[in-house]
């Protein structure tokens, strides 16, 4: 057996008075959560793995090579097509099919196991404003739909909040193996960790695509914003954007050491907000992400999200949409707060 719990205040505080029976609780709360994913049985049983090709092989990136790699992911996405429909995995055919449309701009795909999708909206080698979307839990070709609507939904704000002239476009980055919601991987650093090189490697291809002065801004969303911390450190992007966010896995925003404009944002009706914000050391594994964004300690440019829930901050018409898009356009000073 490993050693027993131990855990620390997120924000370094002693532990007196309240704080104790307070701390106690989330404590305990955060153990039992991750008890539950070790032993709950899972409700669906595991398909068998649809079968698909090795992602296609690409010249390196940028504005020269674009359309060359749209084409190739394409086609690779119709033979992942027509192999899910071979394998009477019709779901999956259906998803690879749609991405095979030619209106469709795929910088990666990659149709094996639980999918990994990277998609532009926009004329990414003209845009000078450039969004990247980071996904949080249970994302995957087979709920790839709703990734694709937030991205969707973001791309036109934009359209309709940009000043005169300027170009921009949206990546929707489905760029790791993201980790299930009942799980022991969603409540660690683990799958970010893997995830962190992958999203700096596409940063460093958009700038190569898009040029050293397009402003790049990462919208993190839920565990997203877990890899958005452990990639931060010296990533050239101009704001990271933390929606959702059970934490980074940092103490602080300055812990990220990124030069980046660091905002948080919560919507009244999110769940996250009880979920407990702790690193604890459950049996030798480091569990929990650290402080709340949205808190004072954190140290976030906290933005005003509106009341929506833990999947609405990209719904049309909404306060956090809105906010969202004033962040991508650098229209900072427009940006609501609590």
């Amino acid at each position: 057996m490993g050693s027993a719990p131990k855990y620390r205040r997120a924000d370094g505080g002693h532990r007196t008075g309240r704080w104790r029976r307070t701390g106690r609780w989330r404590r305990a709360a955060l153990a039992a959560l991750v008890t539950g994913a070790v032993v709950l049985p899972l409700s669906a049983a595991v398909r068998p793995e649809t079968p698909a090709p090795a992602p296609a092989s690409l010249a390196p990136l940028d504005a020269a090579t674009l359309d060359e790699a749209y084409a190739a992911n394409r086609a690779n996405a119709a033979e992942a097509s027509r192999m899910a429909a071979a394998h009477h995995d019709r779901s999956r055919a259906a998803t690879d099919r749609r991405l095979a449309a030619p209106t469709r701009h795929l910088l990666h795909f990659d149709g094996r196991g639980s999918g990994r999708v990277t998609e532009v909206l926009g004329d990414l080698a003209r845009a000078d404003r450039v969004a990247v979307l980071v996904p949080g839990s249970d994302t995957g070709l087979d709920t790839y739909g709703r990734f694709h609507a937030a991205a969707s939904a973001l791309h036109r704000q934009l359209a309709r909040q940009a000043p005169a002239g300027a170009r921009t476009a949206v990546v929707a980055w489905m760029g790791y193996e993201t980790p299930g919601t009942v799980s022991t991987t969603v409540t660690t650093t683990g799958r970010a960790e893997q995830a962190a090189p992958r999203l700096r490697a596409l940063v460093a291809d958009l700038r190569a695509i898009s040029g050293e002065g397009a402003r790049v801004s990462l919208l993190c969303h839920s565990y997203g914003s877990v890899v958005c911390g452990r990639s931060a450190a010296g990533l050239d992007v101009d704001d990271i954007a933390l929606v959702g966010s059970p934490g980074t896995g940092a103490d602080t925003a300055a812990a990220l050491h990124t030069r980046a404009r660091v905002w948080a944002g919560r919507g009244g009706d999110d769940w996250v907000e009880n979920v407990p914000h702790l690193d604890l050391d459950l049996f030798g594994t480091t569990v929990g992400f650290g402080t709340d964004p949205v808190s004072p300690a954190f140290g976030a440019r906290v933005f005003t999200a509106g009341d929506g829930g833990h999947s609405d901050y990209f719904r049309p018409g909404s306060t956090s949409l809105t906010n969202l898009a004033r962040i991508v356009l650098g229209e900072t000073k427009a940006v609501t707060h609590d």
